[in-house]
């Protein structure tokens, strides 16, 4: 699958409904008790593209990156505003937001990840495509400089230190980051009329593994 770094229209995004989705698999036993399982390691998310248009020109937009990503054919990037950043909406990104991983030594390269944590229980989610200019890194609890310390790779959400991590040490990360989605329709379909009344047209948005 083709993949277009580019960002759809943030200002359409957002108003735009979605979330994560998850697919589980239930048997129901003869003596009333569940089995649950699940075939995905990773949610993936859904989005309705359509609900963040307010006026013609935004239909227009909309409708030109539509057309230049061929419909369903190229992926893009997508803004989630309800959940952007390694820390929580209010706050600014900082090099101390998430813990990826521990120095080994060897390892230099690593994966952007996110933790969903509530109770006893911890989701790591792996992000391959942070926002250019926002990644801040550090080990052992130390800032590290782009250039200087580290590398990022903005197309698959890796981090490259020049010096292996010594074991032990926490490999940190803070940043912004985009979801990889394509559009999950080859038509869109909407009249002006019916805009200009308020019916909004459904444009769905789904995540692809890249």
């Amino acid at each position: 699958m083709a993949f277009h770094e580019v960002r759809f229209p943030a200002n359409l995004s957002f108003g735009s409904i979605g979330g994560p989705e998850r697919r589980t698999e239930i048997v129901a036993l003869a003596s009333g008790f569940e089995e649950r399982n699940t075939p995905w390691a990773h949610a993936r998310r859904r989005y309705d593209a359509g609900m963040g248009l307010r006026s013609l020109d935004d239909l227009s937009a909309l409708v030109a990156f539509f057309e230049a990503r061929a419909g369903q054919l190229h992926g893009f990037r997508w803004k989630d505003w309800s959940d952007f950043k390694s820390c929580i909406p209010s706050r600014s990104p900082a090099f101390e937001d998430q813990e990826i991983a521990r120095g080994d030594g060897n390892t230099v390269e690593f994966q952007l990840t996110k933790a969903y944590a509530s109770g006893p229980a911890r989701y790591h989610r792996p992000l391959t495509k942070p926002v250019i200019g926002s990644v801040r890194a550090g080990v052992g609890g130390v800032e590290r400089f782009p250039g200087d310390d580290y590398e990022v790779d903005h197309l698959r959400g890796l981090v490259t230190f020049h010096d292996a991590p010594e074991p032990g040490a926490r490999i940190t990360a803070g940043y912004e980051f985009d979801v990889p989605v394509r559009f999950d329709t080859d038509r869109i379909s909407v009249s002006v009329a019916s805009f200009q009344a308020g019916e909004m047209p459904q444009i769905p948005v789904v995540e692809v593994r890249v």
